[in-house]
């Protein structure tokens, strides 16, 4: 993988991880038309980089939300503060069980399926035009809604179902406030991912023999950055209800997806 290629995937993933297109469907498809041939386990490492890199992101964007949340949880009352944790612990239940049983299955998934993303795409466009068309509230997240919320979650490992999309649609039609959503939305991955990093890194599930430092941090900043732009604009058009755009995105995308796997299999 050359520096270009580093690049356009860092803002592949930093663009997507946010907006609602399936960050995982675009590195598969980014990956099939870059033709990345590496090694499953070096592939995994840049993959990893990027995912750290935009949970970066987030913590940047709500930092003064994350610091107001620990000292509120700090303060050991059943407050505002600790009920929000609470509902976050609540909404990774499903995605751990599922990372824990089927890991596998799932990494079996993706092995440049592009046919399976296409579809996916498609389900998640669905769930952008139904969300758009939802009326907004003044509702916060019960402890309820973070459960089936976390449902949506776990079925967005699948790549091509976009994990934001899912979440805050499934959010939104629950009858939450957009922005609320959106906010929960974003937080509640970052336990996930500074987890599985950890995983990945204790497991041994990583090499980094051969690895490209160079390559790996300017896929890094790339990320970073993208991810820091795309999370503010984010917030921004679910609040103004411009979900239906990016619906019609991954109609396109999705199609495209679906006729090149046709067209080479």
């Amino acid at each position: 993988m050359d520096t270009i290629d580093a690049i356009l995937l860092g803002i592949i993933q930093g663009l997507t991880e946010f907006l609602p297109v399936s960050s995982s469907g675009h590195l598969e498809l980014g990956k099939a038309i870059l033709g990345d041939n590496s090694v499953p386990k070096e592939s995994l490492l840049f993959t990893v980089v990027l995912h750290f890199a935009t949970a970066l992101s987030t913590i940047v964007v709500f930092r003064k939300d994350i610091l107001l949340l620990l000292k509120g949880i700090f303060k050991f009352q059943w407050n505002e503060d600790l009920q929000f944790a609470t509902k976050i612990t609540i909404s990774m239940i499903p995605a751990v069980i599922v990372g824990l049983f089927f890991e596998e299955q799932l990494e079996a998934l993706f092995g440049g399926n592009i046919l399976l993303v296409g579809c996916m795409l498609i389900v998640t466009a669905a769930l952008l035009f139904l969300a758009d068309k939802a009326k907004d509230t003044q509702k916060k997240v019960s402890f309820k809604n973070a459960f089936v919320i976390g449902v949506s979650q776990a079925v967005a490992m699948l790549p091509g179902i976009s994990r934001s999309g899912a979440t805050i649609s499934t959010s939104v039609m629950l009858g939450n406030d957009k922005t609320k959503a959106a906010r929960f939305s974003f937080l509640m991955v970052v336990p996930l991912i500074f987890g599985k990093i950890a995983k990945d890194i204790l497991g041994g599930e990583l090499t980094y023999d051969f690895a490209n430092f160079t390559t790996l941090g300017i896929g890094f900043v790339a990320a970073f950055v993208a991810g820091l732009f795309a999370c503010t604009w984010m917030i921004s058009l679910v609040k103004k209800s411009k979900l239906s755009y990016f619906a019609l995105y991954c109609v396109i995308v999705g199609l495209i997806a679906i006729g090149f796997s046709l067209i080479n299999n």
